[in-house]
């Protein structure tokens, strides 16, 4: 190595021996001061009670990672030593994260599912009503599931008029958030549908995790269609279920609650017709009411007076109206007329008509004797003609 050498030249050495000199590594360590770029890539630190180092995951290759990571999540982080000469500084470029054991993800579960809790999420004012009965519900599931085809089967037992739309989702894995996320702003553009329902079968806390990540949750608040939560077995809880306007412990179970049976509408239908009789009676009654109150009032019986009055009213607003305008037209005729006396007196063929006469020399006006040049030439302007005075 030369005796003196530049900063640029000492950083590439180091970034060369320390690339050089480690492989992959797999590094264990908190998140702290994680942030997501616009552009998609991901920079946090990774620190421990006695270090910290600078990590970058890039846009595409985060993709894979199933949860968000979170300040505060401790995880495992593996990829390769790097230097980034502008700074000096050294980091790893993360090429895959997990968190460091169950306990983990579960603490970013009580950490999200407290801040929603705080942000009115959860709040039972904001949740919608299910329909009772349904014409059309958009499911929201894997297509290949069998718990699809169980629902399927549930509806056309229970509820066989209704309407299924199926939007094929992923409900685990990489960008699964996503995808739940897109299927419900796909049918809350679906002006005829009643319900959705949000759907998947029973796995670990990870299989889950697609449903407890923060943009699911905020899509399902947002949905203005009302949302049924069927994730899991009947002991999971995910976010979604805490956020959905209704939970169901199964997916056959969130189907189940969605359609009613048979002899549930007939009695519905029995009811229904009670009731519109009772009250379509009661409003009779009322408007008959309304009418022999009508008969019976002054009003009615003199109605003639009541228009006269309104007539003579009108006729007195137009009179006004009528005085107010003829009254403004006659001052602007006035100040018009003097407008035009005053022009009329300040023109100069009536003043020259008087035997007045105006003196030019130099183009100019002479307006005093004392500036006339006796000694040069001048025009003298009578009513009837110009004469020209020379020297």
């Amino acid at each position: 190595m030369p005796e003196t050498i530049t900063v640029s030249e000492l950083t590439g050495f180091i970034k060369h021996t320390l690339e050089d000199n480690f492989g992959e590594i797999s590094v264990i360590g908190e998140i702290s001061n994680f942030k997501a770029h616009v552009s998609g890539h991901w920079y946090f630190t990774l620190k421990d009670s006695g270090a910290q180092i600078s990590c970058t995951m890039w846009k595409g290759i985060n993709n894979y990672v199933f949860f968000t990571p979170q300040d505060g999540m401790k995880i495992i982080a593996s990829g390769r030593l790097t230097v980034y000469p502008p700074r000096g500084s050294y980091q790893i470029e993360v090429r895959s994260m997990k968190p460091a054991g169950v306990g983990e993800l579960q603490k970013a579960f009580e950490e999200l599912k407290q801040k929603l809790y705080n942000e009115g999420l959860f709040d039972e004012a904001h949740k919608k009503k299910i329909p009772r009965f349904p014409q059309k519900i958009g499911i929201i599931t894997a297509i290949d599931g069998a718990a699809l085809q169980d629902m399927i089967n549930i509806a056309k037992r229970r509820y066989p008029v209704v309407e299924l739309k199926v939007v094929p989702t992923k409900v685990q894995g990489e960008n699964s958030a996503e995808d739940i996320v897109a299927g419900l702003k796909f049918l809350n553009k679906q002006k005829d549908l009643d319900l959705i329902i949000l759907a998947r079968g029973g796995g670990s806390l990870e299989d889950l995790w697609s449903f407890n990540e923060e943009i699911v949750a905020r899509a399902i608040y947002a949905s203005q269609i009302p949302v049924l939560s069927g994730v899991g077995h009947e002991i999971d809880f995910t976010i979604a279920d805490f956020v959905s306007d209704l939970r169901a412990p199964t997916p056959s179970a969130a189907m189940e609650i969605a359609t009613p049976e048979m002899s549930e509408i007939i009695g519905f239908i029995n009811d229904f017709v009670y009731t519109s009789h009772q009250k379509i009676k009661a409003k009779k009654d009322t408007y008959n009411n309304k009418i022999m109150n009508f008969i019976k009032s002054y009003g009615f019986r003199v109605p003639q007076d009541i228009l006269k009055n309104r007539t003579q009213l009108l006729d007195s607003m137009f009179s006004r109206m009528q005085m107010v305008t003829d009254n403004k037209l006659l001052f602007e005729k006035n100040r018009l007329n003097l407008m035009n006396k005053l022009l009329e007196s300040n023109n100069v063929d009536n003043i020259l008509k008087k035997g007045f006469a105006i003196v030019n020399q130099d183009q100019k006006i002479v307006t005093r004797g004392i500036t006339l040049d006796v000694g040069k030439d001048f025009l003298i302007k009578f009513y009837d003609k110009t004469i020209e005075v020379k020297k």
